[in-house]
């Protein structure tokens, strides 16, 4: 239940509504708008995104057809900057979920300190029963639809959910075909040999684990031999996993979208990504038992990592999970009711803006390069990135401990006082 009013603006969360990522995401908000006693004018802002497009994405298909796929992109807030987020290609896609998604990227942006505002966008449609090309083409004419928000000074996407560096290469592409010149800023998480940063593919995870050693260190636990289990073996799983075991940590389980494996003993995270890039899975590999997705969760550990999609850590199984430290590499996995329970069970976990912000932070990092047209080292990139994420976690442990709050109403706090901040010097125009 809303704890503010605001008229029409009141939000009531039904049972039918419990797993709705908007409705979560204005939950989360509206859980610290009366403990940061924000301005009205300030909250009503907050809880609605400041622009919403719908468009039809025609696509030519190999074999001659033509199919229509629905695609979304939210602006959330631009308070601090223009905007920014990834774009996802899933078929569960939904205009409530992106919109809660840029919500989050607003919070993340302004927890890590950067000038940029949430955004997120989406296309209903399966990648995976796609042909390049027709990746190619849907994404070059979602880009078209989008031309007229787009820009490095507008709205800068990046990759998600089964997009990658090809994908930023074609939005680049026909961004600049469509203005005359070429704007490598329009985009990040783009290859090297059009401007990409280095570094940043390995971001979100490096940040991830950032986190999760500074978590380790506040609760003096040691990081060798720490039993670590991962949710989601895609690019932020897989690389988190892999420099944790390069941290002398036991990676015990791992699954993708369809199983996972356990051994108590440890998995070799680089036979693990071999085997899946051989059978384009996890389950199966040789020497680990088969565990499902759920069952990843709730494996014996000390560092869980669910990378995976929303609302995987419910009411129903947060009594279960065994993990000392849980790391939100992916966003959204823990719904609220979740949160108290883990909480109250004292288990310390890292928020998906804080956990997973390692990449965003990278893309600014990208994005200033590509403004510059100077780049970094990938050491560079590394440090400065290192920096960054310490400084975040640090500022939510203290806001966590000062006002005796968990980590994710910590983090909220600070997020959206820093957002609420900016909206209150600008005001409302006109």
């Amino acid at each position: 239940m809303s704890q503010l009013s605001g008229g029409n603006d009141v939000m009531v969360m039904e049972v039918g509504e419990a797993l709705n990522p908007l409705a979560i995401a204005r939950q989360q908000l509206d859980n610290v708008a009366e403990r940061l006693n924000l301005n009205q004018s300030v909250y009503k802002l907050l809880r609605h995104p400041r622009r919403t497009v719908s468009v039809s994405v025609p696509v030519v298909m190999d074999d001659g057809s033509v199919q229509v796929f629905t695609g979304y992109r939210v602006h959330h807030n631009l308070f601090r900057g223009p905007a920014k987020g990834g774009i996802r290609y899933h078929p569960d896609v939904t205009l409530d979920e992106v919109s809660a998604l840029a919500m989050w990227m607003t919070w993340k942006c302004a927890l890590v300190d950067i000038p940029f505002g949430g955004a997120k966008g989406g296309v209903v449609c399966n990648p995976k029963e796609m042909s390049l090309g027709e990746q190619e083409r849907m994404t070059r004419r979602l880009t078209s639809e989008l031309m007229i928000i787009l820009g490095p000074d507008k709205d800068i996407p990046a990759p998600d959910v089964n997009t990658n560096a090809q994908t930023m290469g074609w939005i680049l592409d026909t961004y600049s075909m469509n203005v005359g010149h070429s704007v490598p800023s329009v985009v990040t998480g783009k290859p090297l040999a059009v401007g990409g940063s280095r570094g940043r593919e390995e971001a979100t995870g490096r940040g991830c684990v950032r986190t999760v050693l500074e978590a380790l260190k506040h609760l003096e636990i040691e990081v060798e031999g720490v039993r670590v289990a991962v949710q989601g073996f895609g690019n932020v799983g897989r690389i988190a996993a892999g420099l944790m075991q390069g941290r002398r940590a036991s990676i015990v389980a791992v699954s993708d979208s369809q199983g996972g494996i356990y051994n108590p003993n440890g998995l070799d995270v680089e036979k693990v990504a071999a085997y899946k890039a051989e059978t384009g899975q996890v389950a199966g590999f040789p020497g680990a038992d088969e565990v499902t997705n759920e069952e990843v969760l709730e494996v014996d550990c000390d560092v869980l990592i669910p990378a995976a999609l929303e609302n995987q850590i419910t009411e129903r199984n947060a009594d279960r999970i065994r993990a000392s430290v849980v790391a939100e590499g992916a966003n959204g996995p823990t719904i609220p009711a979740a949160d108290e329970i883990l909480y109250d069970r004292g288990i310390f976990l890292i928020p998906d803006i804080l956990a997973n912000a390692g990449g965003v932070t990278v893309s600014y990092f990208e994005w200033v390069q590509g403004l510059m047209q100077f780049f970094w080292s990938e050491e560079e990139v590394n440090e400065k990135l290192r920096t960054v994420m310490r400084k975040a976690f640090h500022d939510t442990l203290e806001v966590s401990i000062r006002e005796k709050v968990d980590m994710r109403v910590a983090a909220y706090l600070l997020a959206v006082s820093r957002t609420a901040e900016a909206g209150k010097t600008l005001g409302v125009y006109p």
